[in-house]
């Protein structure tokens, strides 16, 4: 390799700072399936560290840090009206039905935030929306 061809190679792509971090978040993240914890602390990670990586990490901070509070707002709110529901004297299948369809809707919702968001990172690139609702700007395609 010349030293032309590495001129034209950006700091950013030799930047890896927090790239091993922002993956334990990701990790934190999928573990909070079978133990809720693990995501609180990968949030706490995330919020320390925003802002002291490379820009690559820090687009995969804020994606994760949004994944966690846009999930707490979305459990806030489906507790809210999983209790409604008790109160206005809705049939137990109701709240079941909303509990369940609420539990799964959200463990799709965080896998396929992680995954893109693993995918992404392993392959070097930030996300292109981090403040995104759904999986950050990418387009899914098997081929990705």
């Amino acid at each position: 390799m010349s030293d032309t061809s590495l001129s034209s190679v950006t700091d950013a792509t030799l930047d890896t700072r927090g790239r091993g971090l922002a993956a334990a978040v990701y990790i934190l993240y999928l573990g909070s399936i079978m133990a809720v914890i693990t995501a609180p602390i990968g949030v706490l990670l995330a919020h320390l560290r925003r802002g002291r990586v490379s820009a690559l990490a820090d687009s995969h901070l804020q994606f994760q840090i949004r994944t966690f509070w846009l999930g707490a707002l979305a459990a806030a709110a489906a507790l809210a009206a999983w209790n409604l529901l008790g109160l206005v004297g809705a049939p137990a299948w109701a709240s079941w039905t909303l509990g369940y369809g609420f539990f799964t809707a959200c463990l799709a919702w965080t896998i396929g935030r992680c995954g893109v968001g693993i995918h992404r990172l392993m392959a070097g690139r930030p996300l292109d929306n981090p403040r995104s609702l759904l999986f950050g700007g990418a387009a899914v395609r098997l081929n990705d």
